[in-house]
C-alpha cells in the first residue's frame, strides 16, 4: 500500500468543472484506489470538511470550496508532486518573487489545481516546492490550455487585497490571443453578457446571453498575417472563457481553440506544428498590496507559439517573394 499524501492533511480548491457535484461522488474520483467504504466513512466522521465544516455525503460543491483532506493510503502509486516535479515544471518560469507575492509563467496544459481527474495543479505543486511558506494561495486563475502570468499569495493580507483589486477592476490583465480571420479595428470593445450552463455531455459550458454576467473585453490590433490576426485583449471583467467566447462571438475564433474555435481549422494547424490554443496570458498590472506601488509583470510569448508565429510570418514573406 503507497501513501497517496503526507501525514499531514490536504487541501483541494473546487473548480467550476466540479460545482454542484456531489462531494462523495468528486472524492471517488480523486482518491483513486480508495474503497468506497473508507470514504462514506471519512465523511461520517468528519474528518472530511469543506470550508472547514462538516459536510454530509449529499453536499454538493460549488466553485471556490475548500476540501481537507485527512492523510489517506491507497493502492495506487503517489503522484510525482514533490519539488523535484514541481521545477521541473517550473523551472526559469518564476517572474517576480518577494514576502507577499509569488508570480510565475505557467506552461500551457498546466492546471492551476488539482481535481475533476487532475492530480497536480501549479498551486499543489509549488507548495509542494517550497514547503516551508506556511501561507500560498491562487490570487486568480487561468484556464488549463492559456500559458502566462499567475499570482499567488504567499500572505492572506496580500490576497484579500488583490482581491479587492481585482473586484474593483484595478488589476489590468493583458493577454495575446491569434485568431482565425483578418481583423480590421485597431481598437474593439466587445460588451456581451455571459452564461454558464452544463451540457448534455456533461461539459461545462459558456454562451452569449442577455440574461448572463455582464462582460466587457477591449480588444487592439497587434498585426495581421495571412488568414489570421495577433490580437491584445483586455479583460474588464473576468467572467469564465471570455476571451475565448467573445472572440468566436464576433466571428473570430482562436487559433487551435478545442471548444469554442473552427474545427476544422484547429485539424490543419496542429499539422502545421499548432497543437495547443494561442492564448497567453502576457502581463498584469496592479498595486502592490503591502506598499501600493504600481507593479506590472509580462511573460515572455511560449516558445511554441513564437514558432508558429515565426513559420507564418516566414511563409508569408516566401509567397510575396
Amino acid at each position: 500500500m503507497n501513501s497517496l499524501s503526507k501525514d499531514s492533511a490536504s487541501w483541494l480548491e473546487v473548480d467550476e468543472s466540479s460545482q454542484d457535484q456531489r462531494i462523495d461522488n468528486y472524492l471517488q474520483k480523486i482518491l483513486k484506489g480508495v474503497p468506497k467504504s473508507h470514504i462514506y466513512r471519512i465523511l461520517r466522521s468528519g474528518e472530511v470538511r469543506v470550508n472547514s465544516g462538516r459536510v454530509q455525503a449529499s453536499y454538493r460543491l460549488q466553485d471556490g470550496d475548500k476540501v481537507r483532506l485527512p492523510p489517506i493510503r491507497t493502492s495506487t502509486k503517489p503522484v510525482r508532486t514533490g519539488p523535484a516535479a514541481s521545477m521541473a515544471v517550473f523551472a526559469g518560469a518564476i517572474l517576480l518573487e518577494d514576502e507577499d507575492l509569488l508570480v510565475v509563467n505557467k506552461p500551457s496544459g498546466v492546471a492551476v489545481h488539482g481535481g475533476s481527474g487532475i492530480s497536480s495543479g501549479v498551486i499543489e505543486q509549488m507548495r509542494a516546492a517550497r514547503p516551508g511558506l506556511r501561507f500560498l494561495e491562487l490570487v486568480h486563475r487561468l484556464d488549463r490550455d492559456t500559458s502566462g502570468v499567475l499570482m499567488l499569495a504567499k500572505k492572506r493580507s496580500a490576497l484579500t487585497g488583490l482581491h479587492a483589486q481585482l473586484r474593483d477592476g484595478a488589476v489590468r490583465k493583458h493577454y495575446l490571443a491569434l485568431v482565425l480571420g483578418d481583423w480590421k479595428d485597431a481598437k474593439r470593445n466587445v460588451k456581451a453578457a455571459l452564461h454558464k450552463y452544463v451540457s448534455s455531455a456533461g461539459e461545462r459550458r459558456v454562451v452569449v446571453d442577455d440574461e448572463g454576467q455582464e462582460a466587457h473585453t477591449v480588444f487592439r490590433l497587434v498585426r495581421n498575417l495571412p488568414g489570421y490576426s495577433l490580437l491584445d485583449a483586455e479583460l474588464k471583467t473576468g467572467r469564465t472563457h471570455q476571451i475565448r467566447v467573445h472572440l468566436a462571438h464576433v466571428g473570430f475564433p482562436i487559433a487551435g481553440d478545442d471548444k469554442y474555435g473552427d474545427f476544422h481549422a484547429n485539424k490543419r494547424l496542429m499539422k502545421r506544428g499548432l497543437k495547443r490554443m494561442f492564448l497567453h496570458a502576457a502581463n498584469v498590472e496592479f498595486n502592490h498590496p503591502r506598499g501600493g506601488q504600481v507593479v506590472r509583470v509580462g511573460a515572455p510569448l511560449a516558445p511554441e507559439l513564437e514558432r508558429f508565429l515565426q513559420s507564418t510570418q516566414d511563409a508569408a514573406i516566401a509567397t510575396d517573394a
